[in-house]
């Protein structure tokens, strides 16, 4: 049976990086790790550690994505919940046998992880990523 380790991740949709620094950064004292770009996820992310999980900053890079729709309808604001997970192929089999709603159906792979998502109708309105590290 698969199991969650931790919380990965918080991402928070924003509109500008720079701007929701001065709340996260300046005010909370969050370190900035780095920003990258992800084409993968047509978004640039800035990564801020907090104790073994991260706070992400994402801003989409393109409107045709659930990132830079979400800020659209809503603003910005708190879009997904990411958990690490020690096996997201057996997770995923598992969630589906139970009948969860899944976004991917199969993993996305990137370098040094994979990833999937479940849909926000199966866990009480909340976007749920998973995620593994395929590198350590």
């Amino acid at each position: 049976m698969a199991k969650l380790k931790k919380i990965n991740h918080v991402a928070v949709v924003v509109e500008d990086i720079d701007q929701a620094l001065k709340f996260w950064h300046d005010a909370l004292g969050i370190a900035v790790d780095h920003v990258e770009d992800v084409p993968s996820q047509k978004a640039q992310v800035a990564f801020l550690p907090v104790g073994d999980s991260e706070l992400e900053l994402v801003k989409p890079t393109a409107p045709d994505t659930g990132a830079a729709k979400f800020l659209a309808e809503r603003g910005g604001g708190m879009h997904h919940l990411c958990f690490e997970v020690d096996n997201l192929v057996e997770m995923l089999a598992e969630l589906k046998a139970k009948e969860i709603r899944l976004i991917n159906e199969e993993p996305i792979e990137l370098p040094g992880r994979k990833m999937a998502f479940i849909h926000p109708k199966s866990t009480g309105g909340v976007l749920v990523e998973l995620y593994q590290l395929t590198q350590p």
